[in-house]
């Protein structure tokens, strides 16, 4: 990897994420937890979250990943709340199209991962920055 595509990459908006990543740590009575572990580079995210009425009510993300697995949790956690276990596992699946196939942005209010366009080229980095929906996603169908 080149420096300028490192610097594409480490976008300064990626970085920013980084540094306020919403609904940090744990919850006191979650409902559900998953945990999620990229083997390429071992980022870890695990998620505790409460359902109500078939949505998010309550959300909280362990995160020990590298920048990308970082930003894509940020961009989760600001606007998890509120949605449906259908709505996660849409922008899953979304996002891995993004990434994967070329495909869009994952539709609002998921759309902020769009920050991480530039990691489609990077396919060893594809997991970490899956690991927060998918980790949502194993939670929501709990």
């Amino acid at each position: 990897m080149s420096d300028s595509d490192l610097i594409s990459l480490y976008s300064g908006r990626i970085l920013q994420l980084t540094a306020a990543i919403p609904h940090l740590g744990r919850l006191p009575a979650p409902g559900a937890t998953a945990k999620k572990r990229s083997p390429l580079c071992g980022s870890t995210i695990t998620v505790d979250l409460v359902m109500k009425d078939g949505r998010v009510a309550e959300f909280a993300q362990d995160v020990k990943a590298c920048a990308l697995g970082q930003a894509s949790a940020a961009v989760l956690g600001a606007v998890v709340i509120g949605r449906s276990r259908a709505e996660l596992e849409t922008a899953r699946d979304q996002l891995r199209a993004m990434l994967k196939d070329g495909g869009p942005v994952p539709d609002a209010p998921f759309d902020g991962y769009e920050v991480l366009i530039p990691a489609r080229d990077y396919k060893n980095r594809h997991a970490s920055i899956l690991l927060a929906l998918d980790a949502a996603c194993e939670a929501a169908a709990q």
